[in-house]
Parts: C-alpha cells; structure tokens; sequence
C-alpha cells in the first residue's frame, strides 16, 4: 500500500502525471479514505486505472509525491462531454481531489491546483466544476479557498465551479 508515512521536512514535494503503476499505491489510500467516510466511490485498483489515470476524456491526472517516492494525492481533469455521469456542461472540465489522509493539511491540494490550472488553460478550457458531497466539510472547505464558488447544490452536493480565465 503505501511506501512510507509522509512526514513534514522531508524534502520537496514533487507534481507529475500518474502513471499506471500507481494505482495501487492510489487505490491504497482511496480506501483509507473509504474507512474514514470521506469516500463512496470505487476505490480498487482497476477504478483508480481506468476512471483515473486512462479515463479517455482526461485533460491531466496528476499525482503529488515526496522525496521519498510517497505518493500524497490525485488530481484528476477531464473534458465534461455530451452525457457525463456528473451533468457537467459540455466544455467546462471537471475536477476530482483526493489527499492521502496521512498528508492531510499539508498543501497537498493546493500544488496539485497549481498543476491542474495549467493544463486547463492550455487545453483552452475555461471553466473547471467540481461536484462536492455536501456533507464533505473538507472538501468544500478545499474547493472555496482554491476559488470554486457554489453556482448549485442541493441535499446530497454541492456544485462548485471555477473560472480558469
């Protein structure tokens, strides 16, 4: 599962594309993400492959790791399409973020950001939507100091969006 806990000071971290071969070292903390109900989604390994890392519409699928090779989170950006599961315009891209709970709170999030807004603008895609469960405090609270704003929500999400520029 996971290589070693991160642990603050230990070096750089690092953003680069996913790879297949991280999928289990993904799936690993997806599903402790699952065990701490900050999850429902798949969390096994041919999810993380095929949703994730080889979705065809898939802008950019980033992973954050540390010096160590750790990996600390995912980010995944796709092109919303005619029909997608998430009712996302046509055009806009949509978002997914999932922090390692052993790198919680340690601007996982936030570097992966940085990374995904890069590929959007060069994949010319203006609008980014995350679609939130609204009772995920901290993914909603994530989203609103990255600079989504609620556009729509309802009992079960939350639907955030950002302009890209």
């Amino acid at each position: 599962m996971w290589r070693k806990p991160f642990k603050d000071g230990r070096g750089k971290m690092i953003i680069r594309q996913a790879k297949y071969e991280d999928a289990a070292e993904v799936s690993g903390f997806l599903n402790a993400l699952v065990a701490l109900g900050k999850r429902r989604l798949p969390a096994d390994e041919d999810f993380v492959r095929n949703v994730y890392i080889g979705h065809a519409d898939n802008i950019a699928c980033s992973v954050a790791e540390d010096a160590d090779g750790t990996l600390l989170g995912i980010q995944i950006l796709k092109l919303a399409t005619e029909g997608n599961p998430y009712g996302v315009a046509p055009g806009w891209g949509i978002i997914g973020t999932h922090v390692n709970p052993k790198a919680a709170r340690r601007g996982v999030g936030r570097k992966l950001f940085a990374a995904t807004q890069a590929a959007a603008a060069a994949a010319e895609v203006r609008t980014i939507e995350a679609t939130i469960g609204a009772k995920s405090p901290d993914a909603l609270a994530y989203y609103d100091s990255m600079g989504f704003e609620t556009f729509k929500s309802d009992d079960e999400k939350v639907c955030k969006c950002f302009d890209v520029g």
